[in-house]
């Protein structure tokens, strides 16, 4: 039997949360609260429900609150703290994180985003695939695809590209959010880095994944997933955690 490979996980929670503010004024924002718990609970229960157990947390200079709240996690898991003093973007982000994820498959997870998807399946298919499994980007229809990496669709519907917050749309559906990644990321990071890491965008490497055809796409629904960077979409989520539809479990 093939040995298994590592999957970890990244949990983007970077920024200052403006869209947020007064709220985010002396709190973090993946520390505001939803429903009976924190919005990072249910960050963490999605990854946690897939298998990982290895989890990299990069926040500003108020790492420290989550710290606090998270500790050294669940039993059995490697929490790693990592403080992004300047907000630099994704690729700073990502550098900072990469000593502790480095060669092994990932989870990459954006902190604003809360959702009811079960990566179970996933996950597991990530650990016991022996040949790189490409990656899984999920999908969903929005009011305001400008602001997102959107989908380009050939006649029979099938996505052939990626295009990053496009003036003119060529669909309302949206890539972002939550990813993962075989270990041919890093190599891609990489080459793309190469050519301007001014303007790199996260859809710099899922169009790479989709024009190679490796790339699973979900089309999740709006249903099942919410932004929560603003204080409209915090009360929705809140919502949705009172009726049971996501959970911090």
């Amino acid at each position: 039997m093939a040995e298994k490979k590592e999957l970890k996980a990244i949990l983007v929670a970077g920024g200052e949360g403006s869209r947020l503010k007064p709220f985010t004024k002396y709190t973090h924002k993946t520390l505001l609260p939803l429903f009976d718990r924190p919005v990072i609970d249910y960050a963490l229960a999605t990854i946690r429900g897939a298998g990982v157990r290895d989890i990299t947390i990069i926040a500003n200079s108020r790492i420290g609150q989550i710290a606090k709240h998270v500790g050294v996690g669940a039993e059995g898991e490697r929490i790693h703290y990592v403080i992004e003093e300047e907000p630099k973007g994704v690729a700073n982000a990502l550098g900072l994180a990469r000593p502790y994820v480095e060669g092994s498959r990932i989870l990459l997870y954006f902190s604003d985003n809360i959702t009811s998807c079960d990566f179970s399946e996933d996950g597991e298919r990530f650990r016991n695939s022996e040949d790189p499994p490409g990656a899984i980007l999920l999908a969903r229809s929005v009011d305001n695809p400008s602001e997102f990496g959107v989908c380009v669709m050939d006649e029979s519907g099938r996505i052939v590209d990626i295009l990053e917050k496009p003036e003119s749309p060529p669909s309302d559906l949206a890539i972002g959010g939550i990813y993962m990644f075989d270990e041919n990321f890093w190599r891609f990071l990489d080459q793309e880095l190469e050519k301007d890491d001014e303007t790199f965008s996260i859809s710099d490497i899922t169009r790479r994944y989709v024009i190679q055809d490796n790339a699973v796409i979900r089309n999740v629904g709006e249903a099942t997933w919410v932004d929560c960077g603003t204080p409209e979409n915090l009360l929705r989520a809140g919502n949705m955690a009172i009726n049971g539809e996501i959970s911090s479990e």
